[in-house]
């Protein structure tokens, strides 16, 4: 149709034109996917550009974020607060319209699409969520929970390994409402992709449990739109479109080329490119009529009003159930959250247990997910190490038919076996997170932290409320050896910027730390456990650990010294050894306060005056953690009781003997930094 044609090449021009503009980015993919979007956009998508956070919203993610300028003129053109000057303002300071997708940034952004393959992962984690919002809160004659997931990805999501890890789970899930439109070009930044991609990418699918349609000639709008309801009309399969393109669509000399991708077309290629396509408009000029095509405010604001006719009806019908769906929503803690985590905090204080602090974080579990229906566990094939399973929190299945299975008491499952999939696991939780409705958590070994990391960096950036548990944290893990003994991993963390690292000593601490997790409601948390029996730490209260850092241990008289000569700082399973330490000084009359520092970027963004009655000004400071100690020298340390190299494999008490964890070599560092 005419229209679908004006409609297309309005994307291309503000694609080609927003790039050039910029000097920078990558036309090619907007350029190309510009029929895929008006067929998805104008036809199908459930979207109210007036509420952007409207809870019933079908989700589009954009994959392939680096062609962000398609997102971008699909959002202003549609209604969204996203005015011209900001697409003239493309990749610029401060602009609504950064280089990829940003939520929080621009109005309508689902999720931070930039290394490729998070994104189609995010949407896994996105159409789960629906999915089992959907079996907890619908009820019969009241649906309120129902809308689709749609993707947008290309060749280079489907060469990352995580798309593997993540579409085999859609399908083992039955993710019926889930759909991804593969933008099938063959072009990448190296030029044709034949040489090192030759995946039969229908049959990868076919075999994941997917509805596969296609190939579908991505320029025929009515070919994509048919496919797209074919789709919806899946019953228990996700599905792949695979729509046939041409990179740089009107281009006369860069489409189906790898100068497409990623680079300005120049300016006398798009006054070709205007020429070919019948575009005789300037650059960011649009006709009225475009606008009225495209818009989509009147449409969304009739879905949405219907959707609150249909929430008002559910809401008289079942209250609570409705009041319980709002807060979730909306990222809400119960009214008793706070007294849940005090008797959680003060059980572990009361019991004084000697546990492993993995099992201290199940303990703590047991009374969180009894009380937040809203948790959601997992763990990537090693439940029974991580110990993120609880009595609340039976294993999540699906039946033949893709629904989801109950308990005898009709409650659906909460404990998702990721199996041996961190990066998916950690990037579908980020995708859980960003839709709403509950909090995930998942959990493997530390020294595997390294599989997940960019997916934990995703979430940091986009401030996402996900909760990491990774156990075997040192040297402590023993006879596995080296390849899984955690020694900078936890230095590692350390530095990701608004990730909140806790490395607790005990129960009481642990306790602690997953209340200020759960509350964490704009960055992300990794908890880091033990493997091996951590004595319970005496101390005086509870109200300083969600601090980050406290005194533990004040020293005790000895002779006349009432006041500490040294602070020994420490963190986790070396808390033992300071406390120790201590008590091994004492006797030759040494003082020292014992500091637990169990989150240091907690504590560090405390006030100064907390920090230095803690760290209190002209005492040595000794600091004793088993891992690399470049960290703890900003602590202005004398001296750092580490591991600056891998370990061994041995019986963990074999270990921290060899390697110097021992009181005795805690208590000599600070005698030799008091005689300098």
């Amino acid at each position: 149709m005419a229209n679908d044609s004006l409609m297309a090449n309005a994307i291309r021009a503000l694609a080609m034109d927003a790039v050039q503009q910029a000097n920078s980015g990558h036309p090619g993919a907007p350029m190309g996917m510009a029929d895929i979007a008006v067929a998805l956009w104008h036809r199908h998508l459930k979207h109210s550009p007036k509420n952007p956070k409207w809870p019933d919203r079908d989700r589009f993610v954009l994959s392939n974020g680096h062609g962000s300028m398609l997102l971008y003129a699909l959002l202003h053109l549609t209604g969204y607060d996203l005015p011209i000057g900001e697409l003239k303002g493309f990749r610029q300071l401060h602009s609504k319209t950064p280089g990829h997708p940003e939520v929080g940034v621009t109005p309508g952004i689902e999720t931070t699409t930039g290394p490729l393959g998070q994104g189609i992962t995010n949407a896994v984690g996105m159409a789960l969520a629906e999915k089992l919002l959907a079996a907890e809160f619908n009820r019969d004659g009241h649906t309120v929970v129902d809308h689709q997931t749609y993707v947008f990805l290309g060749d280079g999501c489907l060469m990352e390994g995580i798309s593997h890890e993540a579409c085999a789970l859609a399908g083992a899930w039955k993710l019926n409402k889930l759909v991804a439109v593969y933008d099938d070009n063959g072009i990448s930044i190296d030029g044709q992709v034949t040489p090192w991609f030759i995946d039969d990418t229908p049959a990868r699918f076919k075999a994941y449990g997917w509805n596969v349609i296609g190939p579908v000639d991505g320029h025929d709008v009515e070919a994509v739109s048919r496919a797209i309801a074919d789709a919806r009309r899946s019953a228990e399969k996700p599905t792949l479109i695979v729509a046939k393109t041409h990179i740089g669509k009107g281009s006369p000399n860069r489409a189906n080329t790898a100068k497409a991708h990623g680079e300005p077309l120049g300016a006398e290629e798009i006054a070709l490119t205007r020429t070919a396509i019948g575009w005789a408009h300037t650059p960011f000029e649009l006709p009225q009529a475009v606008y009225d095509e495209w818009d989509g405010k009147a449409k969304g604001q009739v879905a949405e009003e219907e959707w609150d006719q249909r929430f008002a009806a559910y809401r008289a019908a079942h209250p609570e159930l409705a009041a319980e769906y709002l807060r979730r929503m909306n990222g809400e803690l119960p009214k008793n959250f706070s007294q849940v985590a005090v008797d959680a905090a003060v059980a572990a204080h009361a019991k004084a247990e000697t546990v492993a602090s993995r099992k201290a974080s199940q303990i703590a579990l047991e009374a969180f997910t009894a009380a937040l229906p809203e948790m959601l566990g997992g763990s990537a094939d090693l439940t029974g190490s991580n110990l993120t399973n609880t009595k609340s929190t039976p294993p999540l299945r699906f039946d033949q038919a893709g629904e989801v299975k109950r308990t005898e008491d009709g409650k659906i499952g909460r404990h998702i076996n990721y199996g041996v999939r961190e990066f998916g696991m950690a990037a579908i939780m980020n995708g859980i997170a960003l839709h709403g409705g509950y909090i995930p958590y998942g959990g493997t070994f530390l020294t595997f932290s390294d599989y997940s990391r960019n997916a934990i960096r995703m979430a940091a950036l986009m401030k996402q409320r996900v909760i990491h548990v990774f156990t075997h944290d040192s040297i402590g893990l023993g006879e596995d050896g080296p390849t899984h003994q955690s020694v900078e991993h936890a230095a590692s963390l350390r530095l990701i910027p608004n990730l909140d690292v806790w490395r607790p000593g005990d129960t009481a601490e642990t306790a602690v730390a997953w209340a200020v997790a759960l509350q964490n409601t704009d960055r992300p948390t990794a908890l880091l456990l033990s493997r091996q029996n951590l004595p319970y730490a005496p101390k005086a209260g509870l109200d300083e650990i969600s601090r980050g850092g406290y005194v533990l241990a004040e020293p005790a008289e000895v002779g006349l010294a009432k006041k500490a000569q040294a602070v020994i700082i420490a963190t986790g399973s070396e808390v033992q050894l300071a406390l120790k330490a201590q008590e091994l000084l004492a006797q030759g009359g040494v003082a020292v306060r014992v500091v637990s520092v169990p989150s240091t970027s907690t504590f560090d963004r405390q006030d100064v005056a907390y920090k230095s009655a803690v760290l209190p000004a002209g005492v040595p400071r000794i600091a004793v953690e088993a891992g690399v100690t470049d960290g703890w020298w900003k602590y202005g340390c004398a001296a750092v009781v580490g591991l600056d190299t891998y370990g061994e494999s041995a019986p963990a008490s074999a270990l921290f003997k060899y390697f110097g964890f021992t009181p005795e070599n805690v208590a000599d560092t600070v005698r030799a930094v008091l005689k300098k």
